[in-house]
């Protein structure tokens, strides 16, 4: 097989590969054999408590939020991946949120793009000094600053999720961890034959490992449209291959393949100190019942930076709901029913703001837009309302009554005061925000329990 020539792209597709590894290790394997004693020793640790400074965002419930972070470091073993790169600084091309929802009933894997544009704070290092903050960088910059626990903070205060544990792996054992869990089932559209990558199968499905589940990750210009977003779609669909495969019963009930899955993964990684094995273990019991159908791997939504096409940014509005959603640990939902084009235009929505919070309207507003529903106006009541209402005139009763499930409490009655083919909603002092309809399926997401060989959804 050819030799890979690209220390930062193998880097990089190890990085995503290890991820899957930790992220199914965590939710699940451990729970399996009690191999943890030997493994806890192999692992590395960051005291996360001692290291973040300032405010940390609210724990909200019970839902467990990992970040797991793909490391190119160039250190120890990992030389052999570019020995030209040793003295390079870390930087974290993968990094992914890991949300487990109780008793296992869902696992969302959130990708952050390595060249998101972000604030990154002050990050207090091992050694005691500080790093200065920046008030935009890449986020995949901010391991290099401070280490793992500088992107933990980072994107802690990016999203506003409260972040229980880290996992950092490097990819020094990505050949073993293939090989471990039997290869990763892929599927091709085309025939490939990539002398870059050393990529060379027929169409159709394949189980590759090793060197060649390296290529298959890494490979870009001779798959598909030869673009960097298909790539990552395509490593989206090797993790979710991987994730189902180690959750198989060929990978749980044999001692032999779990330890060496668990070995070669343990000499990988480093975490935060709460986060023993122990702990891993008590996590993994809590996520039993997750099936691979549970199991969904997504990416933040972003966009093209303004200031630089060749960077990201988080698309607003929809990155703030999506987090929100993932915040309080809703649901996947498919996105919420559009009204007819008709009834949109026909019928209009004021949204008034007797709740005493500045700006609620306003935000209410977007988001009834952002379900395609027509606002004609946003504004305050000259008092404060104790409860929130929606009066409608005639012509409008269908369009309050839809509202009205939006809010939890509130009852739509018609008012004469108020205009034909019109809907008031006031917001009182109760009011704590629209029902968000669970977290909306993301473009390009991927499920373990998806046939390898499916195309995307247009």
């Amino acid at each position: 097989m050819t030799t890979i020539t690209s220390p930062r792209s193998r880097g990089r597709a190890l990085a995503w590969v290890s991820i899957a590894l930790a992220g199914t290790v965590v939710a699940t394997t451990l729970g399996a054999y009690g191999y943890y004693w030997r493994i806890q020793n192999s692992i590395q640790h960051e005291d996360t408590s001692k290291l973040i400074t300032g405010a940390r965002p609210k724990k909200l419930n019970d839902a467990l939020n990992i970040l797991v972070i793909g490391s190119d470091t160039r250190e120890g073993a990992n030389a052999r991946y570019g020995r030209s790169l040793r003295n390079k600084v870390p930087a974290s091309d993968t990094m992914i949120l890991l949300h487990l929802s109780p008793g296992g009933g869902q696992a969302l894997g959130i990708s952050f793009s390595r060249d998101l544009m972000v604030p990154v704070p002050a990050c207090k290092r091992k050694d005691g000094t500080v790093a200065p903050a920046s008030s935009l960088a890449m986020l995949n910059e901010a391991i290099g600053r401070a280490g793992p626990t500088c992107t933990m903070d980072t994107i802690e205060k990016l999203t506003r999720i409260k972040i229980d544990h880290f996992v950092q792996v490097n990819f020094v054992g990505f050949e073993k961890i293939t090989s471990a869990v039997g290869g990763v089932p892929i599927c091709l559209d085309e025939p490939v034959n990539d002398p870059k990558s050393g990529l060379r199968l027929a169409k159709g499905p394949h189980r590759v490992s090793g060197e060649q589940a390296l290529a298959y990750v890494r490979a870009r210009k001779e798959i598909g449209d030869g673009s960097d977003t298909q790539r990552i779609q395509r490593q989206q669909r090797f993790l979710a291959s991987l994730a189902k495969q180690a959750m198989s019963g060929g990978v749980l009930t044999d001692p032999g393949r779990l330890n060496s899955l668990l070995t070669a993964s343990a000499r990988s990684l480093t975490t935060d100190r709460d986060l023993t094995v122990s702990r891993m273990l008590r996590i993994a019991q809590g996520m039993r019942d997750l099936t691979a159908g549970k199991v969904r791997f997504m990416t933040v939504p972003d966009e093209p930076y303004a200031a630089d096409r060749n960077r990201r940014q988080l698309a607003q509005p929809a990155a703030t709901r999506f987090l929100n959603a993932v915040r309080n640990d809703e649901k996947i939902t498919e996105p919420a029913a559009k009204p007819p084009p008709a009834t949109a235009a026909k019928v209009r929505i004021r949204v008034l703001n007797g709740s005493g919070s500045e700006g609620q309207a306003r935000l209410v507003a977007g988001t009834l837009k952002d379900r395609g529903l027509t606002v004609t106006k946003v504004g305050n009541l000259s008092r404060p309302a104790a409860t929130t209402q929606i009066r409608y005139g005639t012509g409008g009763a269908a369009q309050a009554k839809a509202l009205a499930v939006l809010i939890p409490g509130a009852r739509a009655v018609a008012a004469a005061t108020t205009p034909r083919d019109t809907v008031d909603l006031i917001l009182g002092a109760g009011f704590r925000g629209l029902k968000t309809g669970g977290i909306p399926r993301q473009q390009g997401e991927h499920r373990a329990s998806d046939d390898i060989c499916e195309q995307d959804p247009g």
